[in-house]
């Protein structure tokens, strides 16, 4: 006999429980499927557990600095082993409280692998068999996982993904990153605050290749300072693997082939989604390169299945995960939510110097058509940075010439990624120059570099 419910979730990450709880809000009886941790990859393996690794390495790097602050600090080191269990405990901390969302919430959690054999009904595969259940509305949630590439495939010991990277079973002295996004840039940035001698290989023309190219080319510089070999325009052709030694990577630039030995590579050269062994070709959705093609309110044609988060395609990002998963909830329950705006939705990226935008690049603006003003602001000319000893940095703002509208912003430096905030409310707000030019930024603070960059934009920055 199924179950009935009025919502299943398939995937348990920051999509699909954030929808579930959004559905039993509204009144409706809601089943949550996970095959293997409540959180998703998010909590337990993504977001979460690696900027607790990042936050050690930002500590670490501070006490070599205590010098500039006044302080003394000797014997400065740090045991890997302790590093990687905060990081586990933090991501089973959260872990656990969404199992608690779930009972406040009253929605069953049911674990196995989920199969949709037909519309309207979920078959699930549990440690105690098959679990059948039904129900008008399903939302699809599970998420994608690293991609592989012939040959550079992870085998855990000299190459790892980022779930190796998550809990490291040595500390790479030579390491090698593949793909210069923001999970293989955390990593690097990791390994490399602690000692690790790190070369990133990015394929395309620069690093960060999403971000402004003037932003990514600060962060660039920064790397480089820090100790970081940056090969731009570049690719890994081949892995020679000898197993209690290191590997040797074949890397192609500028049309030649020269060969680097590493104790370790990291691979992070994108995703694809979990679509696979659901039932999803035989329901009649289409997928488009390992995602579900939906439309704007996550629909996917198919009566009464939607898709939110990764397995929906870009941008891969928690956040927009969770608002797709509100939306959705609403959507089913006969409200009229608003479709997510894509590109009203922030980027970060928690290396060091962290990297955060919104909208579009200075780039992508002029090449839609528009006139845009832009400005900037250095961290050097910022009170608080200073104080802070973080005066390397840029927030950089792109305008609509014509109509003041705030196209993009794009920052880097230090706690960017919370700074970015301001400016997504604002393109939320359809806030224009005007708005912002005439909003009281509190002093001293970072934000008043959001403020000014706004000014310089139209000529009138104060302290630059």
């Amino acid at each position: 006999m199924a179950a009935s419910y009025d919502v299943i979730v398939i995937g348990a990450g920051p999509g699909g429980y954030v929808a579930a709880i959004r559905a039993a809000q509204l009144g409706k009886k809601v089943v949550i499927v996970e095959r293997e941790n409540l959180g998703g990859i998010c909590l337990n393996w993504g977001c979460i557990p690696t900027k607790a690794l990042l936050r050690s390495a930002e500590v670490f790097h501070l006490m070599h600095r205590a010098k500039e602050f006044g302080l003394a600090a000797t014997g400065i080191s740090y045991d890997l082993n302790a590093v990687v269990a905060r990081s586990r405990g933090v991501a089973k901390q959260l872990s656990s409280g969404i199992g608690h969302l779930m009972k406040k919430n009253k929605i069953a959690v049911v674990m196995g692998e989920a199969t949709i054999p037909a519309n309207g009904r979920v078959s699930v595969k549990t440690d105690k068999g098959v679990e059948e259940l039904t129900a008008p509305a399903i939302i699809l949630a599970t998420g994608a996982r690293a991609r592989q590439l012939p040959g550079l495939e992870a085998d855990g010991d000299l190459v790892w993904s980022y779930r190796h990277a998550l809990q490291p079973v040595r500390m790479p002295k030579k390491l090698l990153v593949i793909g210069s996004g923001a999970i293989g840039i955390e990593f690097a940035s990791f390994f490399n605050t602690l000692g690790a001698d790190t070369t990133v290989v990015e394929v395309m023309d620069r690093i960060l290749p999403v971000e402004d190219a003037e932003i990514a080319a600060f962060a660039k510089k920064q790397f480089v300072k820090q100790g970081m070999k940056i090969l731009e325009k570049a690719a890994v052709k081949q892995l020679d693997r000898t197993p209690g030694k290191g590997v040797v990577a074949h890397i192609e630039q500028n049309g030649k082939v020269e060969t680097q030995e590493f104790d370790t590579v990291i691979s992070a050269v994108g995703i694809v989604g979990n679509v696979e062994n659901l039932g999803l070709e035989a329901l009649g959705v289409k997928i488009d390169r390992t995602h579900v093609v939906t439309d704007e309110y996550c629909r996917t044609g198919v009566e009464g299945l939607y898709a939110i988060g990764d397995i929906a395609g870009a941008p891969w990002l928690a956040h927009k995960a969770s608002h797709e998963g509100v939306m959705v909830a609403e959507l089913i329950a006969g409200l009229h939510p608003h479709a997510i705006k894509p590109n009203s939705i922030a980027g970060c990226t928690y290396c060091s110097p962290q990297v955060a935008s919104v909208g579009l690049t200075e780039e992508k603006a002029k090449a839609a058509g528009y006139q845009v003003k832009v400005g900037r602001f250095p961290f050097i000319g910022n009170g608080k940075a200073i104080a802070l000893g973080e005066a390397e940095g840029i927030v950089k703002t792109v305008f609509d010439a014509k109509t003041g509208e705030l196209l993009g912003a794009h920052m880097v430096g230090a706690e960017v990624t919370e700074l970015i905030q301001g400016y997504v409310i604002g393109r939320t707000l359809e806030t224009t120059e005007e708005d912002l030019m005439n909003t009281v930024f509190p002093h001293p603070t970072l934000s008043e570099m959001m403020h000014e960059a706004v000014l310089d934009a139209y000529g009138r920055a104060l302290h630059f």
